[in-house]
């Protein structure tokens, strides 16, 4: 599921029934490429935001769950969050969208404090989840600022939707496209906000490998077109370094002699190499068992 963090709470009501009415068979992404038009516009129109975390914590009861993540993510930026089950990945996710009031420390959006349901972030989980009864075209409407004019909105959804290559499939329901096309509907309905930070909680973990390589581009693809700051979180070490300017690993910092409870910054890395990265770069091999290693996993290459 993806959607602006502010339109949340008046979408649970729906989100349970949404759930499994798509048909989740895999689906490749669309030969139709975003004609060259839409993806100037695009571009003009967007802003991305800096995010600040300084000595950002989480505790659940007496279990603490995240302590001092101080990271600052430039404009533009996509970070990479990994880490083991359960380290806090997308609880410091929902802190940075304003879905839990529950942390310590302070985050900022643009030099200004988060709010709650904060209107200048989007956020996506693995499913899409979208609503059965309304065509592709008009979930992703569901993303638009309720401010915004009729007609503006609808010519903003047709610009979407030829960007991630849904605009023959607009008027079709969720049931008659594929689980890849269901996703970047979803893509699509978070980008309607124009957020100035693009929160992804693993939006591509349900799909197949094949389907979520080609969702993996697309990304890469929107966001060359968009710019907006993206923070994604994700368990494939190989998605983080395709997609990634910087990857955070959370979890024991090993220059911590207390080794005091709850995941912090383990490492933060920079990837190098200009995106689209060579999946079989030397490089990336490197860091790939740096990470590999990180999260308590042996990558076998002796």
């Amino acid at each position: 599921m993806i959607l602006p963090a502010s339109t949340l709470t008046e979408y649970d009501a729906t989100a349970t029934t949404a759930a499994g009415s798509g048909n989740r068979s895999a689906g490749s992404a669309s030969s139709n490429p975003a004609s060259s038009a839409a993806r100037s516009k695009s571009r003009q129109q967007y802003t991305s935001l800096n995010v600040s975390l300084d000595g950002v914590g989480r505790a659940f009861d007496s279990r603490t769950v995240l302590r001092d993540v101080s990271l600052d993510v430039a404009p533009g930026e996509v970070l990479a969050i990994l880490g083991s089950s359960g380290c806090g990945k997308s609880t410091l996710l929902r802190a940075v969208g304003g879905l839990d009031a529950g942390n310590t420390g302070q985050i900022l959006i643009d030099g200004s404090p988060v709010q709650r349901y904060d209107e200048r972030t989007a956020v996506g989980f693995q499913e899409p989840r979208l609503l059965p009864w309304r065509s592709i075209h008009k979930n992703v409407s569901l993303g638009l600022p309720r401010s915004l004019p009729k007609s503006e909105g609808r010519e903003r959804v047709d610009e979407l939707l030829e960007l991630v290559g849904l605009h023959d499939r607009a008027s079709l329901r969720p049931r008659e496209i594929s689980g890849g096309m269901a996703q970047r509907a979803s893509l699509a309905r978070a980008l309607a906000r124009r957020p100035g930070v693009l929160l992804l909680d693993e939006p591509f973990g349900a799909l197949d490998a094949l389907t979520r390589l080609k969702m993996q581009d697309l990304l890469l693809d929107l966001h060359a077109q968009t710019g907006t700051t993206v923070l994604l979180v994700t368990h494939d070490v190989d998605e983080a370094l395709q997609l990634a300017d910087r990857v955070l690993l959370l979890g024991k910092n090993a220059q911590d002699p207390a080794q005091a409870e709850g995941a912090t910054i383990a490492r933060l890395l920079e990837v190098p190499g200009k995106r689209p990265r060579d999946r079989a770069s030397a490089e990336l091999a490197a860091l790939r068992g740096e990470l590999f290693s990180g999260l308590g996993v042996d990558s076998h290459s002796r």
